[in-house]
């Protein structure tokens, strides 16, 4: 019933893997001085400890979205070509951001990955209303 959209469905299982993954990493490196109150890194982009948090809750943060409209745009039966290929090209660009948050301080590159997904998950939005009207 869905194989035409086997991409954008092995895409929402790679982001819950990557997800869980920056989950498990995120824990490491943490110290006691280095800890807010609350238990999370003080704001500090050199410590690497920092960096994989930041990364982890910025995936969480980007969750929603992505699950959204690539739900919606599968059920609404949007043309499966540009739900597959958004649905990938949002997997990849968050993989790349995920190794550059966690592996650099290269800011700009961050901004370019975070806002190449925010672009995909819009696109997948466009697509979903395009056919729900």
């Amino acid at each position: 019933m869905f194989e035409a959209y086997n991409h954008a469905i092995a895409a929402l299982a790679l982001w819950a893997v990557l997800v869980s993954v920056l989950a498990g990493y995120s824990t490491t490196g943490r110290t006691a001085e280095k800890r807010c109150d609350c238990g999370k890194p003080k704001r500090d982009y050199s410590d690497p400890a920092y960096r994989r948090e930041r990364a982890f809750m910025n995936a969480v943060e980007n969750s929603g979205p992505f699950i959204a409209v690539t739900v919606a745009a599968i059920l609404v039966g949007a043309a499966p070509f540009w739900v597959n290929l958004f649905a990938s090209l949002f997997i990849a660009a968050r993989v790349a951001m995920a190794i550059v948050h966690i592996a650099t301080v290269n800011q700009p590159a961050r901004s370019l990955f975070f806002a190449f997904g925010l672009l995909m998950i819009a696109a997948q939005a466009v697509l979903v209303l395009l056919a729900a009207f």
